[in-house]
C-alpha cells in the first residue's frame, strides 16, 4: 500500500487531546493502523494521553522537542524515535524555534 503524504491535505486539529496551539496532520487509517505525518509549530504541544488499547511509535524528522513519557521527559530531535507501548501515557511539546515535524504509527492490537 502506497500512502502518499505530499498528496494529501493537511488537517488542523485545535488543541490535540487537550493540548496549546494547534497539530496540523495528515492521517490514514489503514484497519489495521493509524499512521501520521504531523507538525507542531514553536511551542505547540499534543496534550497527555495514555494508549490503553494500542501503542504508539514516534519518529521525528526535523525540528526539536520533548516528550512527557511516564512523568519523565525524554528530549527529541531529528533522527529520535520514541516508542510509547500499551498501557503508559506520554504528550509531545515542540520546544523549539522551528517547527517539530514527525511521523507516527499506531497499531491496533
Amino acid at each position: 500500500m502506497l500512502i502518499s503524504f505530499p498528496s494529501m491535505n493537511e488537517v488542523t486539529v485545535p488543541h490535540a487531546r487537550g493540548g496549546e496551539k494547534e497539530l496540523f496532520r495528515k492521517h490514514v487509517d489503514t484497519g489495521d493502523n493509524q499512521i501520521m505525518l504531523g507538525r507542531l509549530e514553536p511551542g505547540a504541544t499534543i496534550g497527555p494521553h495514555t494508549h490503553e488499547n494500542d501503542s504508539e511509535t514516534v519518529y521525528i524528522l526535523s525540528g526539536t522537542g520533548r516528550m512527557l513519557y511516564d512523568g519523565r521527559y525524554e528530549p527529541l530531535a531529528a533522527g529520535v524515535c520514541h516508542h510509547c507501548p500499551k498501557g503508559h501515557s506520554h504528550s509531545l511539546e515542540n520546544t523549539g524555534t522551528e517547527d517539530l515535524t514527525f511521523f507516527a504509527v499506531i497499531p491496533k492490537q
